[in-house]
């Protein structure tokens, strides 16, 4: 590309000076700007702020589909919780009947056996 110009590299060293001063400038006024303590806090504020929209965009969604009549976040993991205490319950009423069954033989055997 430098052969087509007339001028050579000659016209590009100045171009490419300039770049490379601004670009150390703006690399010394970056780090200056980031190393400070209300960077740190500017940071800290958008990340909290962030949080909170990502709160309020979920809640309202939430609002938006139960306005619908439709199952949300919160409905689903109540029910999950729900169906968790069923399974649990039936697990215990489970374990009273293979408790009785097992207690059946014992009580037909001990039957036979006294009459």
């Amino acid at each position: 590309m430098a052969a087509d110009s007339p001028f050579g590299d000659w016209a590009q060293k100045p171009f490419r000076d300039w770049y490379e001063a601004m670009e150390q400038q703006a690399a010394k006024t970056t780090e200056q700007l980031v190393s400070g303590g209300p960077f740190a806090e500017l940071l800290g504020l958008t990340a909290g702020n962030f949080a909170a929209l990502t709160r309020i965009s979920g809640d309202t969604c939430d609002l938006m589909l139960r306005n619908m009549r439709l199952a949300g976040r919160a409905d689903v993991s109540r029910l999950g919780r729900q169906l968790a205490r069923t399974e649990d319950k039936l697990e215990r009423v489970l374990q009273e009947v293979e408790d009785l069954r097992d207690q059946l033989p014992d009580r037909a055997a001990g039957e036979e056996a006294g009459p």
